[in-house]
């Protein structure tokens, strides 16, 4: 960061104030707490760690110095307020895909619009959005997401959230913007899944505890067989060699 940029020493000065502010709120909140689930306290924690945030990002911009504090992240969930016997419930789900083989993923639309009798005449599946589109109007979510590398598609992360209501939503009431107003204090539960998981597992591993070389290299050897195995081979014409297009 140019000198310019920086904070000034009494920028940081004001933060760790902030700091100091926020913890005795946070005492107090936690002393006049009403009960386990107490949203003053929830409250008083979010604004603890925004400022210690804050000064830690200031007191490395200013002096290249960290704190001890370890700031929560944004996918900690508050604690729940909802009904303790809800009467309904919306599952949430999203998955995120990298198009890793744009012509595996045209291919397999390509046979979905030849065995489709009723499809229109333009070839929809000549362009990526087009076979996107085609694709996830023939296969359910699920089914792609067991069988993403015949698509051409590679997993990124992905989410599940269960939230609870009070009762069901109207027909139609909610289509035009199914994912806003969604209530963090009303999740019952949630499933995350992303490779920075796995990157951390592995960080916690000792490379040279309990490791043979040999056993190691046989291991590589075994899961590029099952690759091979599981990958779907393209014809001479780009086609996919297997493919269960009718359902």
């Amino acid at each position: 960061m140019s000198d310019a940029a920086q904070p000034t020493a009494a920028e940081v000065r004001a933060a760790a104030e902030a700091v100091k502010t926020a913890l005795d709120r946070h005492l107090s909140a936690v002393e006049r707490r009403s009960g386990e689930e107490d949203p003053a306290v929830y409250d008083a924690f979010n604004e603890l760690a925004a400022a210690a945030e804050a000064y830690d990002e200031l007191l490395y911009d200013r002096y290249d110095e960290v704190t001890p504090f370890e700031i929560p992240g944004e996918d900690t969930l508050p604690p729940y307020t909802g009904p303790e016997e809800p009467s309904a419930l919306s599952v949430l789900i999203r998955r995120d895909y990298a198009v890793a083989e744009p012509q595996r993923l045209m291919a397999q639309a390509r046979r979905v619009e030849a065995a489709d009798e009723e499809a229109p005449g333009t070839e929809a599946s000549g362009t990526v959005h087009g076979a996107l589109g085609l694709l996830f109007g023939e296969f359910e979510p699920d089914e792609i997401a067991s069988r993403h590398k015949e698509f051409g598609l590679e997993e990124g992360d992905s989410t599940l959230w269960v939230t609870a209501a009070d009762e069901s939503a109207e027909p139609g009431e909610w289509l035009e913007a199914p994912f806003e107003q969604v209530d963090p204090q009303r999740v019952v539960c949630r499933f995350d899944v992303s490779a920075v998981f796995d990157e951390e597992f592995d960080d916690d591993i000792d490379d040279d505890e309990d490791i043979d070389d040999g056993d190691a290299e046989n291991g590589d050897a075994d899961l590029a067989e099952l690759d091979e195995d599981l990958d779907t081979d393209l014809d001479e014409d780009g086609e996919p060699a297997r493919l269960e297009a009718d359902r």
